[in-house]
């Protein structure tokens, strides 16, 4: 006969889900996807999920010329994410109801944890719109040149979120308590009393007690054909095509590009390339700004995966037209290489909500095999499975805590990364 819950683990449950969904801060602000659970498991928990269109206009009123084929693009979207608490209660232990509270509480912290440090990560490492500072965090002006960085090629500007180092946080929060400093402004007060900075230049801004790194890169001297030949642009397209004539989805926020070297080149870096500028994705116009690229990972001696993708539209084609994120100004078999993470620092990440999706995954536990189970959902969909058995042997009980998820970067063009002291 399966083990039954009292009401005093029920209504701790109860607790352990409300304060599990309080502490999804990060995880609040970006979008939600739920999927069909049967779905998943036949497709490997991987679903295709569709990036924005961008659509071309043109003047005239004879439109003839101008009926083309769209491409659409799309990005896999994994449930890959399986985090579980387990721990023992030993039978005089389980006396103590705020023992078994504290281990509930810790349990909720942890996974809440895991799924914030899900999302902290993807946006860390993945987003592709760099802004290095050369000196400390302190001033407005740094956070409006991320926003500079997004209005400029076209990024909405509602929901925008930057999640700051705590030591970069209050830097800036001491900027607010002295520059503006006059009690009874309640910016400046919250700044002094709480370290708080609140919304700054559009962006709901967020302190983190962990905050991922990236290795400082000065080597100099790499570099990058941008001349037009196949490989050092890329054309989007929605499906390759296999010789057997099978057909398979393609994922576009990668290239693979050749470097004359990529010695001290690292998975992570960012990096900016000679004379090649982004554009507006609207309206193509130059920027004037040189475009940001990161490493994805390291291939060879030769080549790395990047992103995004160079999409100049240099050899003209109406996918590169459409998705046209960059203009290279001056063509070369050496363009120069710049890495913009010279210095070893904290990640300080901003994102648009629509760049990066959470998809709620779920556990077909049965009832009846011998373990009691309980599940919760919290507002965005997580849910969160706890367990629990007895084992006659020892008199211990053993309890865990699961929750299934998973977090993809859907659009690395519309989420960056700050850089202080670089």
């Amino acid at each position: 006969m399966a083990n039954s819950f009292s009401k005093e683990e029920r209504v701790a449950f109860e607790n352990i889900l409300e304060g599990f969904n309080d502490a999804l801060v990060l995880s609040r602000n970006v979008s939600i996807y739920n999927t069909d659970m049967s779905m998943m498991e036949r497709t490997g928990n991987v679903i295709w999920r569709p990036m924005p269109y961008i659509m071309q206009s043109y003047t005239g009123t004879d439109m003839t010329a101008n009926f083309k084929d769209q491409t659409q693009l799309s990005v896999p979207s994994t449930i890959g994410y399986q985090k579980s608490v387990p721990w023992i209660m030993s039978a005089t232990e389980l006396r103590d109801a705020l023992q078994e509270g504290r281990l509930g509480d810790a349990a909720k912290q942890r996974l809440a944890s895991d799924i914030n440090v899900a999302v902290l990560s993807v946006a860390s490492l993945q987003g592709t719109l760099v802004v290095p500072i050369n000196a400390a965090a302190g001033k407005y002006d740094d956070v409006a040149l991320c926003d500079a960085a997004m209005n400029e090629i076209g990024v909405p500007m509602e929901n925008r979120f930057l999640a700051l180092s705590t030591r970069d946080y209050n830097g800036m929060a001491a900027n607010l308590a002295a520059v503006t400093r006059s009690f009874g402004n309640a910016k400046s007060d919250n700044a002094y009393e709480r370290s708080q900075v609140g919304m700054v230049a559009g962006f709901d801004t967020y302190k983190l007690d962990y905050a991922q790194r990236i290795t400082g890169n000065t080597e100099a001297g790499r570099t990058i054909s941008t001349l037009d030949a196949a490989g050092n642009y890329y054309i989007p397209k929605s499906v390759t095509t296999a010789a057997t004539g099978e057909t398979s989805n393609v994922d576009n926020r990668y290239q693979r590009v050749t470097l004359d070297s990529t010695t001290n080149v690292r998975a992570g870096d960012c990096f900016t390339i000679a004379n090649v500028n982004s554009v507006h994705h609207i309206t193509k116009l130059d920027t004037g700004q040189l475009k940001t690229f990161r490493v994805i990972s390291v291939d060879s001696s030769t080549q790395v995966t990047i992103s995004p993708p160079i999409i100049s539209n240099q050899v003209p084609n109406d996918a590169s037209a459409q998705y046209q994120n960059c203009v290279v100004n001056v063509k070369a078999s050496n363009s120069a290489i710049v890495f913009r993470n010279s210095a070893t620092r904290p990640i300080n990440c901003f994102w648009h909500r629509d760049a990066m999706e959470l998809l709620p995954g779920r556990y077909a536990v049965p009832n009846d095999a011998g373990a009691s189970v309980m599940r919760g959902t919290t507002d965005q969909g997580i849910e969160l499975v706890m367990q629990k058995q007895y084992d006659i042997n020892n008199m211990k009980t053993r309890y865990r805590l699961d929750t299934l998820f998973g977090v993809v970067m859907k659009q690395p063009e519309m989420a960056g990364v700050l850089l202080f002291n670089g």
